[in-house]
């Protein structure tokens, strides 16, 4: 991997990673206002921290007055929920994310995970700034261990949220206890699974700090490619870092800075009982004795981010400034000969993405009636993409023959820039209607330039206590990726076996939506809440990612006009000591003709795409989740499970693999050996309860490379020490 001098400034600014133990803490911070569906615990700070917990609270009050999910469908999960689940927050993310609606499984080489079947257009955010997309990768960059609450925002959404639309993750950081303290543990289990972490968070005087770090060690890094239980060539390394410090200025406002890394190593899984790559092996001495199970390709990944931002209310003002960076980096190295052997090419790739930013959010509350919100973003992004492979020469009728070669290097940097603006009104019709009206305009300068104006409008309904109804219309500007829709000089690769079966090769545009979303919760008992959310999308330029060829890294394409409907289902129920939740999405996006890179597909696909409406390959038509937490004489029991009907498969999607459910369950206790002794936290968890063998891809669909299988059954044991 390169580097460059800039790098110097956040490489500088992300501390080195640590390796400590795998622990839980209470949330520290409440999440905005919204649709809550799940507990956290309420905080009792000491008396002496008591003053500086109420200037925080407010703090963290008018910041969520500052960006209000008005109109929008939200699903909230906190820390306490997140502990009273199977693997508690030793999960990552993207399984945590899939308690909510409309959240359906992906494998790691797809993008783990899609909202609402969109594929990578979710967008995230930490304490109220977005967190810039980077090099996609296998990492998920939020460690769990580090949120104190998290929501997914989706629907019609309001101004602020530009860019990445279909899903907004947004984090609250945890921000130390008031009373200080921590703890240390260790996670781990089956297939070779070892995760150390800790964490430790406090005060001193008008400051807060909590810094939390993980290392994973895993034999099953990225999904088994076979049914067995042991996947071939699949170690993995990972560390993640997470920082966070605030100070409450003497003038009432506050500065905040967080900054985060992750940095992991992966062997690429291998596959049994390929093929050879026609002509290919007569080439190679000794290929006779070497299988595809015994191809090694790896990837090494990295991402660091760093986030300051001041935070100030003035009466009827409150506002956010907030500077950003992120440097990511991706490397694939193949099997030179394996590849070759396999694939007729093996193609070093290396993608690097380097962004520095600014946004600038305020509110002002006009009057009783009227909150005006507006705000600003800017953001500067170099990439740099470059693919060194090897390949052999092919004769007139497509033959390879000959020894292999370096093709010449294709390469690309890019400097580009992302700007946005907007400008809403929240009205408070009555004290049961508020209409939320505003326009966003957003401008890219990349590999294409372009703009649009997109107006938002929602209504939020209280016609009753514990009822609400919301309806809304936005309009929304989706650029690509910049480090993923990089051109490709094909002419280098011509009369090579990585050439192309045609050359055609539009530019990666951005996605041009319209979105009506519509819905209801309703609070039906003491503890339970019902909801039912409809959408319906149409896009001109529909966005969408694929794997296209050996390398695990992400291609952008654009279909020219696309759409995507769903109804989604949800309850939520927590009474006393027993927490239930469950949903349920019904879905479809479909989409035609390629429009951009239609070097990436056979011809035959390709043309039937061109008169066919197709299915997207994350499109599933039904997607499920539900779980449960009780506690009896001090024991925490939980179980959850999820369900897909099947992502797409086959000839242009036109199949789908079979559906699949899988169940995890887990048992947690605390336990003190002192009366003046911090607890220890002991779990056992269970992923795959009943071992059930299921495929999340079958190698086959519109930029599916490999097959991926589900994770088999595995038990794991963790402990952690408070400190």
């Amino acid at each position: 991997m390169t580097m460059r001098p800039y790098h110097v400034f956040i490489l500088g600014c992300v501390a080195a990673l640590p390796a400590g133990g795998v622990a839980r803490a209470e949330q520290a911070t409440a999440l905005p206002d919204i649709d809550v569906t799940a507990s956290r615990p309420e905080q009792t700070p000491a008396a002496e921290s008591r003053p500086l917990a109420e200037k925080t609270q407010a703090l963290d009050d008018a910041r969520a007055n500052i960006l209000p999910p008005l109109g929008v469908s939200a699903y909230s999960i906190g820390a306490a929920a997140i502990a009273q689940s199977p693997q508690g927050d030793n999960a990552p993310l993207n399984q945590v994310l899939l308690q909510a609606p409309g959240v359906s499984q992906d494998s790691a080489a797809s993008g783990l995970f899609h909202v609402r079947n969109e594929h990578a257009n979710a967008q995230y955010r930490v304490n109220g700034v977005m967190l810039p997309e980077g090099v996609s990768g296998f990492g998920v960059l939020l460690d769990t261990q580090f949120v104190g609450g998290v929501s997914l925002l989706t629907g019609a959404l309001p101004a602020q949220f530009g860019l990445h639309t279909s899903g907004i993750i947004d984090v609250v950081s945890k921000n130390g206890a008031f009373d200080g303290g921590g703890s240390i543990g260790v996670y781990g289990g089956s297939h070779g699974t070892i995760t150390p972490s800790f964490e430790y968070g406090g005060t001193s005087g008008q400051t807060q700090y909590f810094v939390t770090g993980s290392f994973l060690q895993s034999n099953l890094g990225i999904e088994n490619t076979t049914p067995a239980l042991n996947a071939i060539h699949d170690r993995n390394q990972l560390s993640k870092f997470f920082g966070y410090v605030s100070t409450i200025l003497d003038d009432g406002s506050r500065l905040s800075f967080l900054t985060g890394s992750a940095v992991g190593t992966y062997q690429i899984p291998a596959t049994p009982g390929q093929t050879t790559f026609p002509g290919v092996a007569t080439l190679m001495p000794f290929s006779a004795s070497y299988p595809s199970s015994a191809v090694a390709e790896n990837q090494y990944e990295a991402s660091l981010y760093n986030v300051l931002a001041w935070q100030k209310s003035m009466g009827a003002l409150d506002f956010q400034v907030a500077y950003f960076s992120r440097y990511s980096a991706l490397q694939f190295s193949p099997d030179a000969y394996g590849d070759l052997l396999y694939n007729g090419v093996a193609s070093d790739v290396l993608r690097e993405s380097f962004l520095n930013g600014v946004n600038a959010d305020a509110a002002y509350r006009y009057n009783e009636a009227h909150t005006i919100r507006g705000g600003i973003s800017a953001s500067g992004e170099e990439t740099y993409s470059r693919n060194a492979s090897l390949v052999f020469a092919t004769d007139a009728d497509g033959n390879p023959y000959g020894s292999p070669f370096a093709a010449p290097v294709d390469k690309s940097a890019k400097f580009g820039w992302l700007l946005g603006a907007y400008i809403q009104d929240e009205w408070k019709i009555s004290r049961q209607l508020t209409l939320n009206a505003g326009i966003r305009f957003d401008q890219m300068y990349q590999y294409v330039d372009a703009n649009q104006f997109s107006p938002r409008i929602s209504l939020t309904y209280a016609p009753l206590d514990g009822t609400s109804i919301h309806a809304g219309f936005a309009r929304y500007f989706t650029p690509p990726s910049q480090a993923l829709s990089a051109p490709v000089n094909l002419g280098l690769f011509a009369n090579t076996t990585a050439a192309p079966a045609n050359t055609e090769s539009g530019s990666v545009l951005p996605e041009r939506g319209s979105y009506v979303d519509v819905g209801i919760d309703q609070k039906v008992l003491p503890g339970l809440t019902l909801g039912v959310d409809g959408y319906l999308k149409w896009a001109r330029d529909l966005l969408d990612d694929g794997q296209f060829g050996q390398a695990l890294v992400l291609t952008a394409f654009n279909y020219a006009k696309g759409y995507n409907q769903g109804l989604e289902f949800k309850f939520n129920y927590e009474q006393g000591d027993f927490r239930a939740y469950g949903n349920l999405a019904l879905a479809k996006q479909m989409a035609t003709n390629v429009v951009s890179n239609q070097y990436l597909f056979d011809p035959d696909e390709l043309a039937f795409i061109s008169t066919h409406n197709v299915y997207t390959d994350h499109s599933q038509k039904l997607t499920a989740s539900a779980g449960a937490s009780y506690l009896w004489n001090g024991l925490r029991f939980s179980a959850d499970m999820i369900y897909g009907s099947g992502l797409r498969a086959g000839f242009a999607n036109t199949t789908t693999v079979a559906p699949y459910v899988q169940f995890n369950a887990g048992v947690m206790d605390e336990l003190k050996f002192a009366p003046n002794m911090k607890p220890l936290t002991l779990r056992f968890d269970v992923v795959n309860l009943f071992d059930t063998i299921y495929q999340i891809r079958d190698g086959s669909g519109i930029g599916v490379f490999a097959p991926q299988y589900g994770p088999r059954r595995g038990f794991f044991i963790g402990i952690s020490q408070k400190i």
